[in-house]
């Protein structure tokens, strides 16, 4: 397998900028998922680690070596696409075997690749049936072991679980991660479904129009969003983002919400521009209590067992909270709310970036207790 890097990556279709000056690196065995909205540049990067699509500017490298302007049959690569594009008139077997034959491999060695490959996915009952008859599930499989089959430098996969109800997709991400173990892949993977990108992502690389906005890890994903975008992007429900009365006054510690409550402040490390910034909790974050200072009224209740998430519009804006199945939420009622200020993210309103916590350990160990 192999290290991909990207080097302020652009490409251009005239006066329309796809993807902007994006740099990262994809470690040699890591799951690393693209992830945004349609149209904000992931499968375009994807196409152009490909070779499908040369940039307009920037470099690709794959093993150290500059692939920038190499077709794609000269990157040692493997493209899984959304549609199967699988040969219709040939079996499992023979479409397993296709990308060894055409390179002249010889058929006892064929035979045994496309048998263990098999295995792995665990298709051998497959093997003589028609492509054409196979489940949704069985027919990716098949599509994911025609590109496993060559044992390229990597494995790029475009949406390959776009096309599958919710049952198979959720059983085919298991599947995907298991499989990505199993042969110690390295995987570049596309896609708009952040549950996809949280549970089988090593690295998430998240793009807005084209902007290359943050790569992380799933949990500081989550815990840190470095973007307002970020924030209410990653997360069921998202981030709650509240109304902020005045700006940031240096030694309170205190925000003004809209409505004339105060809220505790995070300790910061800098200040925003101007002093015009947003508050933003994740819904479990907050707490219904009767003495919380923040009141408001539950406008809905949704029911997930022993979790609920309760909606409550509030002077400040309508939050998210979510919150054990025991507590007692009726909609209509009155309800107080307690914000976990120490999990508070700020962001300056202008710039719309994650302003730094102040992590000095005593303030860290406050914050924690």
């Amino acid at each position: 397998m192999a290290e991909i890097r990207i080097e302020k990556l652009h490409k251009a279709f005239g006066d329309f900028v796809a993807v902007r000056d994006s740099t990262m690196t994809i470690e040699d065995g890591h799951f690393f998922v693209l992830l945004g909205p349609s149209g904000c540049g992931k499968t375009t990067t994807l196409r152009m680690i490909a070779g499908l699509e040369f940039p307009t500017s920037g470099n690709v490298l794959l093993d150290n070596e500059d692939v920038t302007y190499h077709r794609g049959r000269e990157r040692d690569i493997a493209f899984v696409f959304q549609m199967f594009a699988l040969y219709p008139h040939m079996n499992c077997y023979r479409n397993l075997a296709f990308p060894l034959i055409t390179q002249g491999t010889p058929r006892r060695e064929v035979r045994e690749r496309v048998i263990e490959t098999a295995r792995l996915l665990r298709i051998e009952h497959l093997l003589k049936r028609p492509v054409g008859g196979l489940a949704a599930g069985d027919r990716q499989r098949i599509a994911l072991g025609r590109a496993i089959i060559r044992r390229p430098k990597a494995f790029l996969m475009d949406e390959p679980l776009g096309a599958l109800d919710t049952e198979f997709r959720d059983l085919m991400c298991q599947e995907l991660r298991g499989l990505h173990n199993r042969i110690d892949a390295t995987t570049v993977y596309v896609t708009h479904d952040q549950v996809e990108a949280m549970s089988m992502g090593d690295m998430i690389a998240v793009m807005h129009q084209g902007d290359l906005l943050q790569v992380a890890p799933p949990q500081e994903l989550y815990d840190n969003p470095a973007t307002l975008f970020v924030a209410n992007f990653i997360g069921s429900p998202p981030m709650n983002f509240l109304d902020v009365e005045g700006g940031l006054e240096s030694d309170l510690g205190k925000a003004r919400l809209v409505g004339g409550t105060e809220v505790a402040m995070p300790t910061l490390a800098e200040r925003p521009a101007g002093n015009a910034f947003v508050y933003g909790i994740r819904p479990e974050h907050i707490r219904i209590d009767d003495n919380g200072p923040l009141r408001g009224r539950v406008f809905g209740v949704e029911y997930m067992g022993a979790r609920q998430v309760v909606t409550v519009d509030t002077d400040a804006g309508r939050l998210k909270v979510r919150t054990g199945g025991s507590v007692s939420a009726v909609v209509g009622e009155t309800v107080g709310l307690d914000i976990m200020s120490a999990r508070a993210v700020i962001f300056d309103q202008k710039t719309e970036r994650a302003l730094a916590r102040d992590t000095s350990p005593a303030l860290a160990e406050a914050a924690n207790g």
